[in-house]
């Protein structure tokens, strides 16, 4: 088995230079890399810990992402190889209108946070290094296009903030996770030209913009379930545990965690599978939830807490206002057992390393301060 190599990961100048370095050489090979692939970490320790956890070959293996972890807690190590993150970048560009300058707005330890310095090495324009209290805008380059990738979160906070830096970009990225319709309509009122992209480490980033696959990119729905494959597939998962790569007369495909279905040509995302609270007998889509809810402002997250009645009962989470008679008329219209049947709040979102909200998380916590 070959060498895993450290590459120190984050958000920092040295991290964003690192990565820079590893892209260039990576890029300018036509094999793989003989001294092993990078795995990408925030510090040395927990580079250790990954590291041990491999159990799989490394060959045909160039970068070592860890998945987000939202859903067990610890992620699992996703093999990329160059081939794979160029192709995801090079149908991300050309979808987008070209090369330009990125602004860095998550950690290279997130694919998404990855994707942008490979995307401004690709282009010959180095990204600009966004520091925290400044302008999304600040240091931009003349003459080139401006792109940025967020997660809704940040989204939703420049909004309430001034969105009006975000308008100088000529494409600002949104994947992570689902984008509510309220916030949406505020940035595009707003003049922000927001690009909804689904896609995840496993698939060297987002690989569907606007619910329209990528050059390259094939969808399928299957049972409520999407696939997806294409020349941006990962290797493998590197750590013990299921895969969930299968290969037919069709090529090979991704099976993914996440509901789906189309809406004419275009892919309707319908959250992840294991979301699904089962309360009464009834399966409850909390992104539906949370979308009924965005109509009273603020962030919300819907989750399922332990009930002896119900088996889960349906909860609604927020940081900002919570009155549990707003959150019942703002649901009048769903169905009984979609409607939250009790509300808390948190002081702030818990958030995994790539900067989405725990709902492990944010479960665990609302199970103990329901009102």
């Amino acid at each position: 088995m070959s060498r895993v190599r450290f590459l120190p990961g984050g958000t920092d100048p040295e991290a964003i230079a690192a990565a820079t370095r590893a892209c260039e050489a990576g890029l300018s090979s036509p094999t793989h890399a003989t001294d092993g692939p990078w795995l990408v970490a925030p510090d040395r320790a927990t580079f250790d810990a990954l590291a041990s956890r491999i159990t799989r070959p490394l060959a045909g293996i160039d970068v070592i992402l860890r998945t987000s972890g939202s859903t067990d807690g610890r992620g699992r190590l996703v093999g990329l190889s160059w081939d794979a993150l160029r192709a995801s970048a090079d149908a991300t560009l050309d979808r987008l209108g070209g090369p330009g300058q990125w602004v860095t707005s998550l950690p290279t330890t997130s694919v998404a946070g990855f994707q942008v310095v490979l995307r401004g090495v690709l282009a010959g324009v180095p990204p600009v290094v966004h520091r925290p209290g400044t302008p999304w805008d600040a240091g931009l380059r003349a003459g080139v296009r401006h792109y940025l990738s967020l997660v809704p979160t940040q989204l939703v906070r420049e909004l309430a903030a001034d969105p009006g830096p975000l308008a100088r970009f000529d494409a600002v990225l949104i994947g992570g996770a689902a984008l509510a319709p309220e916030p949406a309509g505020r940035a595009r009122r707003a003049g922000v030209r927001i690009v909804t992209t689904y896609g995840m480490t496993e698939t060297c980033g987002g690989c569907v913009h606007g619910g329209a696959p990528l050059a390259g990119v094939r969808v399928r729905v299957v049972a409520g379930r999407i696939q997806l494959a294409g020349p941006m597939l990962a290797e493998a998962y590197l750590d013990a545990g299921p895969q969930p790569f299968v290969d037919g007369p069709d090529g090979r495909w991704l099976v993914t965690g996440d509901r789906g279905r189309w809406d004419g040509a275009r892919l309707r995302v319908d959250g992840r599978a294991d979301d699904v609270i089962l309360s009464g007998g009834v399966n409850v889509d909390p992104h539906r939830v949370e979308a009924a809810l965005a109509a009273l402002g603020g962030e919300w997250v819907v989750v399922g807490v332990p009930d002896p009645e119900w088996g889960q009962r349906v909860v609604a989470v927020t940081t900002g206002a919570a009155d549990l008679a707003d959150v019942r008329a703002a649901t009048a219209h769903l169905a009984p057992a979609e409607r939250p049947r009790g509300v808390t709040r948190l002081a702030a979102w818990p958030m995994t390393a790539t900067g989405k909200v725990d709902r492990r998380v944010v479960a665990t916590r609302a199970s103990g301060g329901v009102t």
